[in-house]
């Protein structure tokens, strides 16, 4: 039996990680038939089923699911001996993915990749903006962005951001319709409009009262993700708790105000890049991370 190559074995995992084969193929810059193809050689070439095609989802075999957990390291491991060969470079060039949270990149990275890509113009980068938290070394992400407390305690985080404050904020129009609260209490009476949490539920909103936080989870006739939010809040549907980031440009041009700034928790932690800790840092993810700790106020 002639051993599996590269190829095969980078197929077969990029099909497990973004559990299809469609998507494996954009991945790999490849045709659909010639990635089923790789994994269909692979699979005969070490005589065992590895993935359990229908026409709806792709899963790994018990053969296919533990091989997959072994060839996850030897690829990273081959990755960076590759991007190593960067160092003897004049600068640090390569594709780096990132999985960043929307607020972090409209605040952090959208007024900083210009600068970045000029200064580093052997660097791309393919940014995914999402709102869950995303397993960054299931999809092969070389780094994310996310707020301190979302972060898996066996990454690497680098601040880039100072804490952020939270907000409570309505557009002119709708306290002019339906009066500006003045306490917590009174918000029984507004319609504030829930943030929907990936795992479904509606975050709670929290509130400083007399030196302890207190959460209140208020009934609006709206739930649903921050953009959709902030735009109904600019719209005059209701009243949104959101962290200032995601409504500064919103508050600065006046379609948005605060209530309730003396009941503000205390701001979140703010904004870290992270990636895993048994990864060696890439030489342009390097660049990455100093560039943006320069940058922070």
């Amino acid at each position: 039996m002639h051993a599996p190559g590269l190829s095969e074995t980078s197929a077969f995992v990029a099909v497990l990680e973004q559990k299809s084969f469609t998507k494996a193929a954009k991945q790999l810059g490849l045709s659909l038939p010639r990635v089923s193809e790789l994994v269909r050689n692979l699979e005969e070439r070490l005589g065992v089923r590895l993935v359990e095609r229908t026409t709806r989802s792709v899963s790994p075999t018990a053969a296919g699911e533990r091989l997959l957990e072994r060839l996850r390291p030897v690829l990273d491991d081959y990755q960076a001996a590759l991007e190593s060969t960067n160092e003897f470079r004049d600068k640090p060039a390569g594709l780096l993915r990132l999985t960043v949270a929307p607020p972090a990149a409209d605040s952090i990275l959208e007024p900083a990749i210009p600068s970045f890509l000029a200064l580093y113009p052997e660097i791309s980068l393919d940014i995914s903006v999402d709102g869950g938290f995303v397993d960054i070394v299931a999809g092969r992400f070389d780094a994310g962005i996310r707020a301190g407390q979302q972060l898996e305690r066996d990454m690497i985080a680098v601040r880039v951001s100072d804490k952020i404050p939270v907000v409570v904020v309505a557009s002119p129009r709708y306290l002019a319709e339906h009066g500006e609260p003045r306490t917590p209490q009174e918000l029984s009476r507004h319609n504030c409009l829930g943030l929907r949490l990936p795992s479904g539920a509606t975050m709670p909103w929290r509130f400083s009262m007399k030196g302890r936080m207190v959460e209140a989870h208020l009934d609006g006739r709206l739930s649903a993700n921050a953009t959709m939010l902030v735009r109904a809040a600019v719209e005059g549907t209701g009243l949104i708790q959101a962290l200032h980031d995601m409504v500064a440009p919103d508050l600065a041009a006046g379609r948005l105000v605060t209530v309730l700034d003396d009941w503000a928790p205390p701001p979140v932690d703010g904004w870290f890049l992270y990636y895993p800790s048994r990864r060696q840092m890439r030489p342009a993810l390097k660049a990455l991370v100093d560039f943006l700790r320069e940058r922070r106020p």
